[in-house]
């Protein structure tokens, strides 16, 4: 029997598929981002080595960015499929007419909860998206193990969970809403909620929290999915870590890697060295809270027992280094000019400066070529680089491309 939250939950999405998409746009553009890009999957999941033709689940699909992206790139290599389960007809009517739009036959879809996987008669899978959906369910580690119990013993997951300390001033204005608004539902409790958020005083913590600005500011969908959510619940960093323990999984990475490296939110050094001698989950903690703006957590896990699979790691001559989204002469032209770089991680400007001789290995990363050839082709060059040498280059560009997300290793 559905629970009354649980209706809940379904009855927004059907007013407010989320988040708000029009299938005219795929015209334009393929909507990327993680988890589920491709390459990632390989990088995070199957440590380097390609993925071959995938059979993918995307649980609880909403409007389709996951399933379509994952549906895109698994048919631009020519095999794979992806079945997309939602709970709300309304978003799994936008997410086929995207797909419609795109002629991706690959995607099979489903109406339904992720609890019922088992009755559904879905699965064994070798990839699995399940993003935003968790911390919506009455149970989330009950959400979680039957992930798990769906997924092939080499295969993993690409999770997303709201994080606590993004999310500050999200549920005290959450319960000023349920007071105000009382019984008041549909477009009147919405217009409430809105009058409300523009009328919080100045020290109120939603109002001094900048990072939820696009959604208070956004479509409905977006505003009713921050504020007017049913049922909804933030994690630390150490309560994933825990909740994934518990289920079998561990983690392979967090994305992007740099938004989770406390190193870059220290400038004292004696900090920093503190901070690198901690064990890899402690840094990962450790970084949330120094940053205080990570209102959502984007991971890769896979079961414990594998140990074939999990993140790649540069230190096989035969991995294939990949620029995830950037163009490769894009890039190399950029760093002829100047090899630095600034991102905003975490919500610090941060600035990183890479070797200066950069440009001309980076110009030979084409998703192909694997660090051996890579070598080579210097070396037929007449770059007089030993291997030690050439890795150590490499490994420089690495150390700042990777923990933007914008180099992996994957497709061997």
């Amino acid at each position: 029997m559905t629970a009354p939250d649980d209706r809940a939950v379904r009855d927004q999405y059907e007013a407010h598929p989320y988040p708000a998409r029009d299938p005219a746009d795929e015209a334009g553009r393929l909507i990327t981002g993680s988890p589920s890009h491709l390459l990632e999957v390989e990088h995070y999941v199957y440590a380097g080595r390609r993925a071959g033709a995938l059979t993918a689940l995307v649980a609880g699909g909403g409007t389709g960015d996951g399933a379509i992206m994952l549906a895109q790139h698994l048919a631009d290599r020519g095999g794979g499929s992806v079945h997309y389960l939602d709970l709300s007809t309304a978003s799994l009517e936008v997410a086929r007419a995207r797909a419609a739009a795109r002629q991706l036959d690959n995607i099979t879809f489903h109406h339904g909860s992720l609890l019922d996987l088992d009755e559904l008669g879905l699965g064994p899978f070798d990839y699995i998206d399940c993003c935003g959906v968790l911390h919506h369910l009455a149970e989330p580690d009950r959400g979680l193990a039957a992930l798990v119990a769906a997924l092939k013993d080499d295969g993993g997951l690409g999770l997303m969970l709201y994080g606590a300390l993004g999310r500050h001033g999200v549920y005290p204005a959450q319960r000023a809403i349920r007071r105000l608004a009382g019984d008041q539902a549909g477009a009147e409790r919405l217009r409430l909620a809105r009058a409300l958020v523009a009328d919080l005083p100045a020290g109120n913590w939603l109002k001094r929290n900048p990072h939820l600005a696009d959604h208070l500011g956004g479509d409905d969908a977006g505003f009713t999915d921050l504020l007017l959510h049913p049922r909804d619940r933030a994690y630390l960093v150490p309560e994933i870590l825990a909740m994934t323990a518990a289920a079998g999984l561990r983690i392979s990475g967090f994305l992007p890697p740099g938004e989770y490296d406390p190193a870059n939110f220290l400038a004292d050094d004696e900090l920093r060295d503190r901070a690198r001698a901690l064990p890899e989950g402690e840094r990962w903690a450790l970084a949330e809270d120094l940053s205080g703006a990570l209102k959502t957590h984007v991971f890769y896990a896979v079961k414990a027992g594998n140990r074939d699979g999990g993140a790649a790691r540069p230190d096989d001559p035969a991995m294939v280094p990949v620029l995830r989204e950037m163009p490769t002469a894009r890039l190399a032209e950029s760093l002829a000019k100047s090899p630095r770089l600034s991102a905003r991680l975490g919500g610090v400007d941060c600035r990183f400066e890479l070797p200066a001789d950069s440009a001309e290995i980076v110009a030979l990363i084409d998703g192909g070529r694997s660090l051996r050839q890579i070598h080579g082709r210097l070396r037929a060059a007449g770059a007089k680089l030993d291997w030690a040498a050439f890795k150590a280059r490499f490994d420089a560009i690495y150390a700042v491309l990777h923990p933007l997300n914008m180099l992996l290793l994957a497709g061997r």
